[in-house]
């Protein structure tokens, strides 16, 4: 099984995962990386293609967001597949509505993935695990050394997405959806000055970014060493915002709400 991250817009990955046959795409905003990836000679050999290139037989969504779904209806011209996105969201082509605690089966590639509700950057967001593969297509939820904005959810609940998240296993590869990871590591040296982690991330981050490499997947035990939004509980990071703010927190939620207010701005 092979995981390939397809470029499109400024910052965005579609996500593809293929068994050198067929293949399964995740948010995919625009149509045509996909297309060209499922061509003939679409994808390097390194990465399992097949000379005949693959077949497109299934698309997750993981919210409502044009630069995640703005493909699906052209994918669907190309190929009828089933489409799965979250049941509190209404986006054009999902034809199988999914929420958390649901799992389905893709017969191909053979995968099988569980449902988990992340809401906060929009209030349907949904994850997809699967754990033969120790991954999460997270979308807009978790970012490396970052989270999403918060467009519809309450900070509580983006809170709870998060500790969800990382909840999961620490080698599960994260695979979210933009390449924000260096810039979300200048607000982490900032609000936790001294972690070591975050600094030899940073360094091995640029290094990617100046061959134009992609800085993910990361993994769930990453994010927990270098992420300050699932490590707002730590006495350095409660210190940085009583400085920036003049306050303390006045529990989990507010820290949260104040890290996510500071990142707006920063």
């Amino acid at each position: 099984m092979h995981i390939v991250a397809l470029q499109a817009f400024r910052d965005n990955y579609i996500w593809m995962i293929h068994d050198s046959r067929s293949a399964v795409v995740v948010d995919p905003g625009d149509a045509g990386p996909v297309l060209a990836a499922c061509a003939p000679g679409g994808l390097p050999a390194a990465d399992g293609r097949a000379p005949q290139g693959l077949q497109l037989a299934g698309i997750l969504v993981t919210h409502h967001h044009p630069d995640h779904t703005g493909g699906i209806a052209e994918l669907l011209r190309h190929r009828a597949v089933p489409v799965w996105g979250p049941a509190g969201e209404d986006i054009g082509g999902v034809s199988r509505q999914v929420g958390g605690g649901d799992s389905f089966e893709l017969d191909a590639p053979r995968l099988r993935f569980d449902v988990l509700d992340v809401p906060g950057h929009t209030l349907g967001h949904i994850a997809y695990h699967c754990p033969s593969l120790a991954v999460v297509l997270c979308g807009d939820t978790l970012f490396s050394a970052g989270c999403g904005r918060l467009f519809e959810g309450t900070p509580g609940q983006m809170l709870e997405s998060l500790e969800r998240l990382g909840s999961l296993p620490d080698n599960t590869q994260v695979l979210c959806a933009h390449e924000y990871t260096v810039s979300n590591l200048q607000f982490a040296r900032r609000v936790e000055p001294g972690n070591a982690d975050t600094e030899e991330y940073e360094r091995w981050c640029l290094r990617q970014r100046s061959e134009l490499l992609p800085t993910l997947p990361s993994s769930i035990a990453r994010e927990r060493r270098v992420n300050p939004f699932l490590r707002s509980d730590q006495p350095g990071i409660r210190a940085q915002l009583r400085e920036h703010f003049g306050r303390d927190p006045v529990d989990r939620v507010d820290a949260f709400a104040m890290l996510r207010q500071w990142k707006n701005d920063f």
